[in-house]
């Protein structure tokens, strides 16, 4: 698998080497596609990997599970800095692919990789020092949580650093229209990563018995091989998108601050939506045991809706970052519409299955009776916002690939903010609606910030952004 990987050249037909050319209904469908089910297949895998991962501590016993999570929303947080690096890398490097100036591409890539790396030793390698700290602030009192917490933050951190040293290169690649080659390397970390934790976590193959630990180790290990193989693919001048090692030794002001004016609001969205999240989970929690159970598995298996959302999202920012920069704005604009006829008919199937079989998806998770009633109230409710939901991500997915990232940060803070947590704190306690009412917020939040969104993309102003 790794020879494949670096093996991905730029004359491959299946990575694009300038500007977006597909001028018919069917080439652009296909498109589409080629740019999204490796994105899919990656996301699918992920989750099932996660399944697998939870499954393995899960044996270990309530200590273990509660060791493994207590400590990490801090660092779910940090990270959303370098999913807007990554973003803002897919963008600028698509625009710049389409406009054929594949050498300043390489600048964006190799100073993409430079920050990444600064602000990842900067941000998480303090933490190593406070890992305990971290663990009893997030609620730990139990003191088997809190020891084997504070081991798995210190192996879990430097495995951050590798994964969102990397994360800009991954924008980069997915910017020149390869998203297999993340694909393709994100099998072998999650393949890693499962044999490493069943090695490790029960001591198999002459290896000891470090449970908890051994988990940790595991996930490291695995993210390390994943950022090599991704250094490795940049430093090859025949793969997608490549780079110099001249451009990731000296900070260059000019395309610096072209990644900081993308990246900014796109990281500052998901930690915007990350701490509104909290404070929602909270409201949720204080309504008891079970239905903060059924909300926290229901919330589970509707992210299998989100993978095409997501996929197809992705394939527009490529789409529409390649087409702006070779000047065909009409072309960005078909691609997108051709990305949310494909979103919707995926997501609207899901919200179809999800009101019709909710029992179904509840028990892949529990068996408990009361959990699985309240899950399918949910899943029946969310059913409704499939639609709008696979419409606000591929219209941000589209203005994010054209450079506006402030709109996209704009309509999610006030949704998720004024709408979500408003709406939900009012229907939960003041008009006594429950669980129901913190479900039914979703939709008034997605129905929100869909409009906001669809209102600036058809506005076209998003065509003139200069990156």
């Amino acid at each position: 698998m790794a020879s494949k990987i670096l093996r991905t050249k730029v004359e491959d037909p299946e990575v694009l080497e300038g500007a977006v050319l597909v001028e018919t209904r069917e080439n652009l469908t296909r498109e589409v596609w080629r740019l999204a089910w490796p994105t899919f297949a990656e996301s699918l895998l992920g989750t099932m990997t996660q399944i697998v991962d939870t499954a393995m501590v899960g044996r270990l016993g309530p200590v273990a599970v509660a060791s493994t999570g207590i400590g990490m929303q801090p660092l779910f947080l940090a990270q959303g800095i370098f999913m807007g690096i990554g973003i803002a890398t897919n963008a600028i490097v698509a625009r710049y692919v389409g406009a054929r100036e594949r050498e300043n591409a390489r600048i964006v890539t190799g100073q993409s990789l430079l920050i990444s790396i600064i602000l990842s030793l900067v941000i998480f390698l303090p933490l190593l020092f406070i890992s305990r700290d971290i663990v009893i602030f997030m609620g730990a009192r139990d003191e088997g949580v809190i020891k084997y917490g504070t081991i798995y933050l210190s192996w879990i951190i430097p495995g951050l650093i590798f994964m969102t040293s990397t994360m800009g290169i991954v924008g980069a690649l997915r910017g020149a229209g390869d998203t297999k080659t993340p694909m393709y390397i994100n099998v072998l970390v999650n393949m890693i990563n499962v044999f490493g934790n069943y090695v490790l976590i029960y001591g198999k193959l002459g290896f000891p018995m470090l449970g908890v630990e051994g988990a940790a180790i595991a996930t490291t290990f695995s993210r390390l091989i994943g950022a090599i193989l991704l250094i490795l693919v940049i430093f090859n001048k025949k793969s997608a998108m490549s780079t110099d090692l001249n451009y990731c030794l000296h900070l260059n002001k000019e395309f610096i601050l072209k990644l900081v004016n993308l990246a900014y609001p796109a990281s500052l969205e998901r930690i915007v939506l990350s701490l509104a999240l909290l404070f929602y989970t909270r409201i949720v929690a204080l309504l008891g045991t079970i239905p903060y159970a059924a909300h926290s598995i229901a919330m589970n298996a509707e992210s299998l809706s989100f993978m095409p959302g997501l996929a197809f999202a992705t394939a527009a920012t490529t789409l529409v970052g390649q087409s702006l920069g070779a000047r065909n704005p009409e072309k960005a604009e078909r691609a997108t519409y051709t990305c949310l006829k494909l979103g919707i008919y995926f997501m609207g199937s899901m919200g179809v299955l999800f009101f019709s079989f909710p029992q179904f998806f509840m028990r892949i998770y529990t068996n408990n009776a009361d959990v699985i009633s309240y899950g399918s109230l949910a899943l029946r409710v969310v059913a409704f916002a499939q639609i709008p939901m696979a419409i606000a991500f591929i219209v941000s997915g589209a203005l994010r690939g054209a450079g506006d990232t402030r709109t996209v940060l704009y309509a999610t803070a006030v949704a998720v903010w004024c709408i979500r947590l408003v709406l939900a704190y009012l229907f939960v306690y003041t008009f006594g609606m429950g669980f129901f009412g913190a479900w039914l917020v979703m939709i008034f939040d997605w129905l929100f910030r869909v409009s906001w969104l669809v209102i600036r993309f058809r506005s076209g102003g998003w065509k003139d952004i200069k990156i």
